[in-house]
């Protein structure tokens, strides 16, 4: 069996899937996504594919020609699209009736503002697709609201212009993140937001501590899981006032911080799915 393994940078999940991909005894080749010259009349020499890019785009688009040509990835094409957009994402779980918190979406500066005064203050503007907290404003009056609205407009990116309107949720000082392969939770950790952020990102400082998954939570997160299209995933959970609701669901997931808090070998758990995929 072979499996290629794309990056577009070596960090500690691509060499821990590597290695368990490797005691896995898969013969693997290291794709760097940068160097990449593909045509669809060229026959691919594997069996199967792990997208692993850092860009959201790089990958998204790797993973659409791989999938058209018959190659199977993981994730999918379609499960990198709608996850990796906060936008498409939330319409997902709205569809599949997962619990997550209210948003709105707009495509002016004005009607944005309306959007958020809607919602009611505090609330959370994001960008549609990005990661690790950038570009994620919290704001608490129409003065904040419409400085962030009108940095969004002026940075002139046609995905700045789409502005993702979401319900601060008032929640401790913390969020859960469940790593779901396939059909089950391999392992779930609070994320503690640093002292002088609002954001649990690791990325940004947020510290993570190991917690022992509780059926309400594995059924919602798995139910996440099944609305993007199920695979390999982040699920990123909010203890509200209302109890539990998804926030977002990472597509292309890191799990450093979640293997050293939990003592759990999350590249093992994907080598195992990404063989039974082959399989099957």
């Amino acid at each position: 069996m072979k499996v290629a393994l794309f990056y577009d940078r070596i960090r500690y999940e691509e060499k821990s899937l590597a290695k368990a991909l490797s005691e896995a005894g898969v013969k693997l080749e290291l794709q760097d996504a940068k160097r990449l010259e593909l045509r669809p009349e060229e026959q691919l020499d594997f069996d199967i594919s792990l997208i692993r890019c850092v860009s959201h785009f790089r990958g998204l688009y790797l993973a659409a020609f791989l999938n058209s040509v018959g190659m199977e990835t993981v994730n999918r094409f379609e499960v990198l699209h709608v996850a990796g957009d906060k936008l498409l994402c939330s319409l997902a779980l709205y569809r599949s009736g997962v619990p997550a918190p209210e948003f709105s979406v707009a495509f002016t500066p004005e009607s944005a503002l309306r959007c958020v005064e809607s919602i009611g203050y505090p609330a959370v503007l994001k960008p549609v697709v990005g990661s690790w907290g950038r570009l994620v404003s919290l704001v608490g009056d129409s003065l904040s609201a419409k400085a962030v609205l009108e940095h969004r407009e002026t940075l002139g990116g046609p995905l700045h212009r789409i502005y993702y309107v979401q319900r601060y949720v008032a929640k401790p000082r913390r969020d859960i993140r469940v790593i779901v392969v396939g059909d089950c939770v391999v392992a779930a950790a609070y994320r503690y937001a640093p002292e002088d952020d609002w954001r649990t990102n690791v990325a940004r400082g947020g510290k993570m501590v190991a917690l022992e998954p509780s059926e309400e939570l594995c059924d919602i997160a798995l139910r996440a899981a099944e609305a993007v299209g199920g695979g390999v995933l982040g699920v990123d959970v909010l203890e509200g006032p209302e109890g539990l609701l998804v926030n977002e669901v990472n597509p292309t997931v890191e799990f450093r911080g979640i293997s050293a808090a939990t003592g759990v070998d999350v590249a093992m758990y994907v080598a195992e799915y990404v063989l039974g995929v082959v399989r099957c």
